[in-house]
């Protein structure tokens, strides 16, 4: 394994673990929380969570990405590709995931409190709390057998 792979997977690894422990904190804390925000501001509570959360997850989402296809499409020698690939079909199952049913779920929560869009909020966030989780144990798998 080169120097310049060896940089990719530990950013990699990087990245997926700080997204796995993000999503999981959102999942477990957060987002069960938004009950208890002032409803008469939620609307400006909503856009400031948006806001800050994009300044968090944003950067970590687009390097796990980047070095995510990275090490698939040209797979360190001795890891196996298609634990990468399987890896990069996750990541994807999580994107599409907020974009397809968190993001509009916060969309309907900008206009205010609306405790049916809060409840698939918590519900659905499940699919990327557990599309991250495999990804993590996935990545860890691959760096370990890349160790020995």
């Amino acid at each position: 394994m080169t120097d310049l792979d060896r940089f990719a997977l530990l950013v990699h690894l990087g990245a997926t673990l700080f997204m796995a422990g993000v999503i999981w904190y959102v999942q477990i804390v957060h987002y069960p929380m938004f009950d208890m925000a002032d409803r008469a501001g939620f609307a400006a509570w909503e856009a400031r969570h948006s806001a800050l959360t994009t300044w968090v997850v944003a950067p970590a989402m687009l390097v796990e990405a980047a070095t995510g296809l990275w090490l698939a499409a040209s797979p360190p020698r001795g890891s196996d590709a298609a634990a990468l690939w399987l890896g990069v079909a996750l990541l994807a199952v999580a994107w599409l995931a907020t974009a397809f049913l968190s993001v509009p779920l916060h969309g309907r929560l900008s206009a205010g409190w609306d405790a049916e869009a809060h409840r698939l909020l918590v519900a659905t966030n499940w699919v990327r709390t557990t599309a991250w989780s495999l990804r993590a144990a996935l990545v860890l798998a691959v760096a370990g057998r890349l160790m020995r």
